[in-house]
């Protein structure tokens, strides 16, 4: 089982108690209205899979509702860091190096 923090409620739970809602930092078109279908399929379905480092958006769903985001290693499940919705993605190379990776 994983241990979740919320950086909003400062708890550490189980993850039962949040939802990962995959990739963070997707940034939605500009205009939508003048978006080519390729760039709409792109931006709703087509995500990195990276193995390793990798951002996350989590909502903390049995809490306060809210969704943060986590940096967390995909082999070992181990997160690196938590941080509210809104900051900026750390430098995930530097976290890497740090993790020993």
């Amino acid at each position: 089982m994983l241990l979740v923090y919320c950086p909003y409620c400062d708890v550490e739970r189980a993850e039962t108690e949040f939802s990962c809602r995959g990739q963070a930092h997707i940034a939605r078109p500009s205009d939508p209205s003048q978006t080519s279908d390729e760039d709409w399929v792109n931006y709703l379905y087509m995500r990195a899979n990276t193995k390793g480092i990798y951002a996350e958006r989590w909502r903390h769903i049995h809490g306060c509702g809210r969704f943060f985001n986590a940096v967390r290693d995909t082999v070992s499940d181990k997160f690196l860091k938590f941080y509210k919705a809104g900051e900026p993605m750390p430098d995930l190379e530097a976290l890497a190096k740090e993790a020993g990776k």
